[in-house]
């Protein structure tokens, strides 16, 4: 299993087996249950989570009691509030697992230590972060200009399959429209 984690490590980065042994050593295996939480509302995100295999989703609640999801993360992806993680503030996100699940997890002294110790994890994570910010930003641009029909002909193209495995009604959420309005979307696009 952990061999897809040094998959995507080496697709950034060059590290030596010796340096792949460390890095492994670092990421604590953790099996999670459908529904079960990695990170709940309140607490403060302590690591970062490579998902081996599985869904999941990062959401928060607003006051009036309606959750609003901010992400979904699959195999091959990192799922964090990183604004916690690197801040050590409270997150204002819970992070549940959809499926069952097989994940990676390292702890932020960890990482440190990985980031001062092995050139090769450094430029990993500076390649992460960019492609995390250039995504957001892409997200952020579609929530402004693009029509609803945009917006979700654009999580087909970007997530193949995320329509298969995660419901309407947090596609929807996720896409900032009701759960009705994406039906009638989905509809229209079948028509065609």
């Amino acid at each position: 299993m952990t061999a897809e984690l040094l998959k995507h490590i080496y697709a950034h980065a060059d590290i030596d087996q010796d340096e792949a042994e460390i890095i492994l050593g670092a990421f604590k295996p953790k099996t999670i249950r459908k529904h079960e939480n990695i990170l709940r509302h309140g607490e403060i995100c302590r690591h970062e989570t490579f998902i081996l295999n599985g869904c999941f989703k990062m959401s928060y609640v607003d006051s009036l009691g309606a959750e609003h999801v901010a992400s979904f993360g699959v195999e091959n992806w990192y799922i964090s509030d990183f604004y916690s993680f690197l801040s050590e503030k409270p997150s204002i996100y819970t992070i549940t697992a959809l499926e069952d699940s097989q994940i990676l997890q390292i702890f932020k002294p960890d990482l440190e230590h990985l980031l001062n110790t092995i050139r090769g994890m450094e430029r990993y994570y500076r390649i992460l972060f960019q492609n995390a910010f250039v995504s957001l930003q892409s997200r952020n641009m579609d929530q402004i200009s693009a029509t609803a029909e945009e917006r979700y002909s654009t999580f087909l193209k970007r997530y193949p399959g995320f329509q298969n495995r995660v419901p309407q009604y947090l596609i929807a959420s996720y896409l900032g429209i009701s759960p009705q309005f994406l039906s009638k979307i989905r509809r229209r696009s079948v028509r065609k």
